[in-house]
């Protein structure tokens, strides 16, 4: 099989399988093909290490990376059209201590409206961002993040300014200022927070809050009036709290400009339907783990997934599974 077909048919897999990711990792005398899915990576394929180095080097191609360079680390990105829907794919290389290159693609996909097993969760998480201030949502790779921040500002900010600040940029809607990192033109998240607020946005996405200076600009701009839309890696709803403080914020601060912090994960129905659950702290409850030296890690999620069960939305396995967050 010539290697654009071979190249075609990975991508259109990953595709069908709703994948997150592609994984090319190189292991003695083969590479092993792997896709990220909600529940985990699983193996799609083994090629052999000169087809495997094939396959690498035409995704390169297509996506304008050097292919004679093989040790130090690359990035890139191209266009996949597939049934008449386009896809944005960004692809990172990197060689390991033997020179055997790897390569992961990252699948964005077109935006659509998640489905939530607790239409009212998305629903107080708008009403919360009227107040303005900050509103975070953590959760894995592949959870929704990204598509539950910008539904909350195509629902509030319809005639007002939304501007994006992303690395990369992960959804194309035309009707925001989308602006994203590049460190090679020595742009980065802090120099295009600076700028962004100079444009006076009303609201203000950001696609991670990775380091302090990302935020000490978000938790400033909240501070000021603004409404922030951010992401955080953390391993729960409360966690964000510790994950912040970790990051040079003051309990002070965090009292007054955030308003609410939420985790989430897409989570598979009985009907084999990917569906979004949260967990959400505002109000009292937020304030109170603020405060808190220690803290829990969930408002209520168990109790949430033990509903979902119950009702035969979700079956006892995948209860267990996503149990812990």
């Amino acid at each position: 099989m010539e290697i654009r077909k071979i190249v075609d048919q990975i991508i259109q897999q990953a595709i069908l399988a709703h994948a997150s990711d592609i994984f090319l990792l190189p292991n003695q005398n083969k590479y092993h093909l792997n896709l990220r899915l909600s529940t985990g990576v699983m193996t799609l394929d083994s090629l052999t290490t000169s087809r495997g180095i094939e396959v690498i080097n035409y995704f390169k191609y297509i996506a304008q990376m050097d292919i004679s360079e093989h040790r130090r680390p690359q990035v890139g990105a191209m266009i996949y059209l597939f049934d008449d829907k386009k896809y944005y794919l960004r692809l990172s290389s990197l060689g390991d201590f033997n020179d055997a290159e790897s390569l992961v693609i990252r699948i964005i996909y077109p935006i659509n409206k998640s489905k939530y097993y607790l239409p009212e969760q998305i629903q107080q998480l708008q009403e919360l961002a009227l107040k303005r201030g900050l509103v975070l949502t953590s959760g894995p790779t592949g959870s929704g993040k990204t598509t539950t921040m910008y539904e909350l500002a195509k629902e509030l900010g319809q005639d007002k300014v939304v501007m994006t600040i992303e690395d990369p940029v992960e959804v194309h809607e035309t009707s925001f200022l989308q602006t994203q990192v590049n460190n090679e033109a020595g742009i980065d998240y802090v120099s295009l927070l600076k700028a962004a607020l100079r444009h006076r946005p009303d609201i203000l996405i950001i696609g991670e809050i990775r380091d302090h200076g990302t935020a000490r600009l978000a938790v400033d701009a909240a501070l000021s009036g603004h409404l922030v839309l951010a992401t955080i890696h953390a391993k729960s709803t409360l966690q964000t709290i510790t994950r912040l403080e970790g990051l040079g914020i003051t309990n002070s601060e965090l009292a007054n400009c955030l308003t609410a912090a939420s985790y989430q994960r897409l989570i598979p129905s009985n009907q084999g339907e990917l569906t979004c659950l949260l967990d959400i702290a505002s109000g009292a409850t937020l304030k109170a783990a603020i405060e808190q030296p220690a803290r829990a890690d969930f408002v209520s999620w168990k109790k949430n997934l033990q509903q979902l069960e119950m009702e035969d939305k979700i079956d006892a396995e995948t209860f267990k599974l996503f149990e812990e967050g």
